[in-house]
């Protein structure tokens, strides 16, 4: 750690920083300072910005409070850190509040990453977001609302009412959300935070099957267009769904993933298709994995619609034993990839940093895409590849023909 660098900084940014994550890290002044073998008044003094920290405090505190030294002496001022806006009920479905935390601050760190990497690359995302929408309108449900909304958005962005193929680019592209896959406590489907500074972000559990995470991020964008700037983490269970913003989540999310003129005609097509007067239990899973959403989703859906006969999905699962996953399979459908825990922008904006703009070494590198040394080299080989221009190399193999259209015309 280079002392004359901690000279350069602002004390009382750097005193700031260190106290929001000792808070966000659930520690207290004096374990910190017992830890460091200070005393506790000299900590606060350092909190405060009155004394400097040495480098060998620095580096201790980084390690305590489970964040990189970079995230303390950037010269970024991150002025509304993610970590405190989250509403963390402790215990809650065997999940700690610790482990909240912790994942919380790795999407606040992979976002301070993303903006860092942005400035040097001079290629800044300039975010469109839309007016937020009115969560409470006079007269409608939840529920009625959540549908309003999904059609506006859907009409916003040029969807018509076809599927979402990747509803993770939709958003970065045309809304400018940063998304992110991360390893989260199983009962947590997705966290979400935004402010000024680092903008929208969304972290999906990676562990969870991709139709599921899907489903969670069109959930996550619900929040940002109603609730923006409060910060979420939505669980899987059931009760959460009684509040009227998670009912319109989920509201949002079906009629957004599933608009019912889209999946009510491609139905009919389909039926018409095969020359059946009723769907047929495949036919509903093609539709879904068109929809990218989950066999029970899809049922849920059609039986809401009419289409089917309500109970369908619960008479399939209890009493017949339907296994989803087996009948895709026999269907030829697969299961949907996995999405990568970084976006493709960010990726090849490390790249760039790396390897263009020569900004980062190669530690540095593998710290920005959470990967080792071995692994950093490989993903490079590959976005190296996915920036090759595709003509580069035609005209050693193909010779340019010239035609003349009069001999091609029969006399």
């Amino acid at each position: 750690m280079d002392s004359e660098l901690l000279k350069q900084l602002d004390p009382r940014q750097l005193g700031e920083r260190l106290k929001v994550a000792r808070k966000a890290r659930g520690l207290t002044q004096e374990a910190v300072a017992t830890k460091l073998g200070i005393l506790r008044t000299t900590l606060v003094a350092m909190e405060k910005g009155d004394r400097r920290v040495t480098p060998g405090e620095l580096i201790e505190m980084a390690k305590m409070f489970g964040r990189p030294v970079s995230e303390f002496v950037s010269r970024r001022a991150n002025k509304e850190p993610f970590v405190p806006q989250f509403r963390l009920p402790p215990g809650q479905q065997n999940v700690t509040e610790s482990e909240l935390v912790t994942a919380a601050m790795e999407l606040e760190s992979l976002a301070r990453d993303y903006v860092e990497l942005e400035e040097i690359n001079a290629a800044v995302m300039r975010p469109i977001f839309p007016p937020m929408y009115a969560l409470e309108v006079p007269g409608a449900t939840p529920e009625q609302r959540g549908e309003e909304v999904a059609a506006e958005e859907r009409t916003r962005l040029g969807l018509g009412d076809g599927p979402i193929a990747d509803l993770r680019v939709l958003l970065e592209e045309a809304v400018g959300v940063r998304v992110f896959y991360l390893h989260l406590p199983p009962k947590v489907g997705a966290l979400f935070a935004c402010n000024d500074d680092l903008g929208a972000c969304i972290a999906i559990n990676r562990n969870h099957p991709p139709t599921r995470g899907h489903w969670s991020l069109a959930h996550e964008y619900g929040h940002f267009l109603t609730t923006r700037y409060l910060a979420d983490v939505s669980f899987t269970h059931d009760h959460w769904g009684k509040l009227a913003a998670e009912r319109f989540a989920d509201a949002f999310a079906k009629n957004f993933l599933m608009p019912r003129t889209g999946v009510s005609r491609r139905l009919s097509d389909a039926m018409q298709a095969l020359g059946k007067e009723r769907p047929t239990i495949g036919t509903v899973l093609s539709l879904a994995h068109l929809y990218c959403v989950s066999a029970q989703a899809m049922f849920l859906r059609l039986e809401e619609l009419k289409r089917i006969p309500s109970g369908t999905w619960n008479t399939l699962r209890e009493k017949r034993g339907f296994k989803p996953e087996q009948a895709r399979a026999a269907l030829g459908l697969g299961s949907a990839h996995r999405a990568p825990m970084l976006p493709l922008r960010y990726r090849q904006l490390a790249l760039s940093a790396y390897e263009v703009k020569e900004r980062l070494t190669e530690g540095q590198l593998a710290r920005k895409l959470r990967m080792g040394r071995v692994a950093t080299r490989l993903e490079l080989e590959s976005l190296r590849l996915l920036n090759d221009d595709a003509g580069n190399g035609a005209n050693d193999e193909f010779e340019p023909v010239e035609l003349n259209l009069a001999e091609l015309v029969p006399a």
